[in-house]
């Protein structure tokens, strides 16, 4: 039962990062043009349609389309396996640890999925101040963020499993 209930918890995380992710890049897909942006908050926010062919902030962005796509697919594949193993081997009593392997892993196969269906990912949410612009996200780059961010806590500030 507990090798049930501890996969059950990582689908019930996992499931609805990868839900969202989708469903907000399908939703951006079917009423964006790519490139239009629509403020939400003047100044600050917007929502804005962009693809991304490269990895994070671009990288291997200038590389051809056949070499991104098998580099990151095998990089998201292997990484995803980590994460898997890591969620597997934490402890029940390190629930927000396994919380954010999970997180990680719903946003990676989210991620995954614009990569082996588009050959490139899809960015809408867009913050600013002026001339100065974060690199555009979606949800899963959202999630996976959170999720980095709960296990640098756990390196950081409390005992890590093992």
């Amino acid at each position: 039962m507990l090798f049930e209930n501890k996969y059950i918890k990582l689908f019930l995380i996992a499931g609805p990062v990868l839900v969202l992710d989708q469903l907000t890049k399908f939703i951006i897909l079917k009423t964006m043009l790519l490139h239009d942006s629509i403020p939400v908050l003047q100044g600050f926010f917007s929502l804005t349609h962009i693809h991304n062919p490269g990895g994070a902030f671009g990288f291997l962005a200038g590389q051809s389309p056949d070499v991104r796509r098998l580099i990151f697919i095998f990089v998201s594949f292997v990484a995803l396996c980590l994460i898997f193993y890591l969620y597997s081997t934490t402890p029940r009593s390190y629930s927000l640890l396994a919380t954010g392997f999970a997180m990680i892993f719903g946003g990676a196969v989210g991620n995954l999925f614009d990569r082996v269906r588009l050959g490139k990912v899809v960015d809408f949410l867009d913050f600013y101040l002026g001339n100065l612009h974060w690199p555009a996200f979606n949800v899963a780059d959202s999630a996976i963020s959170i999720g980095m961010g709960i296990f640098v806590f756990h390196l950081l500030f409390k005992k890590m499993p093992g």
